[in-house]
């Protein structure tokens, strides 16, 4: 997965064989804090969605990598060391971090996500199309649209997803997505509106 400065990405990854991810409400919350401490220093979000076996995010990737100052516990002096940290070590370690906790919410072991974290560049200009999917966990996407629409798309398809998948009736009946908050029944933090408002329309 390449990130790069400047750009719109579709981030996302499901659980292995399709698993859930997500199995209560706490669940959920504690994803979106992870998602606050490990990707926001790095960019902006745009939309997010987190389904029961999968999550989406649209971001505006504003740092490639940061100076994060880390503690080693591994001797008993605690040496702490100053380390540059790229986003995609950031969320490599946001989801290890998730399935620790997990794993020991459940008294299990093992991945909870697929390998590999999956990204599409929504405006790059080597005209990368999107092309998501994920069948019976359903999203999907295969699109036929031109690349000013792709951020546009991507914003409508991350919010549609609890309803194809038969969740919710409509979009903002879904708790765990930022439609809400576009819709303006919540009024989340983790999004970033004025940023969101240049690529796309919230109907």
């Amino acid at each position: 997965m390449i990130l790069e400065k400047g750009y719109l990405y579709h981030i996302y990854n499901q659980g292995n064989n399709q698993r859930k991810i997500f199995f209560n409400r706490d669940n959920y919350i504690y994803f979106l804090n992870k998602i606050k401490t490990y990707i926001t220093p790095y960019a902006d979000i745009l939309a997010w969605c987190l389904m029961p076996n999968h999550f989406h995010l649209m971001v505006l990737v504003n740092e490639e990598n940061l100076s994060v100052i880390e503690t080693d516990t591994t001797t008993s002096s605690h040496r702490i060391s100053n380390k540059t940290r790229s986003i995609n070590n950031s969320i490599a370690i946001m989801l290890r971090s998730y399935t620790r906790a997990i794993n020991k919410q459940k008294g299990s072991s093992g991945s909870l996500f697929k390998a590999h974290t999956k990204s599409e560049c929504l405006n790059c200009p080597n005209g990368v199309t999107p092309n998501f999917f994920i069948e019976k966990g359903v999203t999907s996407i295969n699109m036929k649209a031109s690349e000013e629409q792709y951020p546009q798309v991507c914003f409508n398809y991350i919010h549609q997803n609890p309803v194809k998948a038969n969740l919710v009736a409509k979009e903002t009946d879904y708790e765990f997505s930022s439609a809400r908050d576009y819709a303006e029944i919540r009024d989340g933090k983790l999004i970033n509106k004025k940023v969101a408002f240049e690529y796309v329309n919230f109907k």
